[in-house]
């Protein structure tokens, strides 16, 4: 998982860092909400309605179903 600082925070994640979801483990615990998950399913970018932060697939990365 990396993140980039920008005006809106963006983390890339990898397969590895699958289900997502938000507070991710980087996250300081003083700024944390409650967790969810988030479906990047449909186009690899999910924003959490919580605090805005956009995660989005690395490229090449894989979503792999059930």
């Amino acid at each position: 998982m990396s993140t980039t600082n920008a005006a809106k925070q963006v983390v890339e994640l990898q397969a590895k860092d699958l289900p997502a979801h938000c507070p991710n483990p980087a996250m300081p615990l003083w700024s944390s909400h409650p967790r969810v998950f988030l479906d990047l399913s449909h186009g690899g970018t999910a924003t959490c309605s919580y605090c805005g932060t956009q995660y989005q697939l690395a490229p090449g990365t894989v979503i792999k179903g059930h």
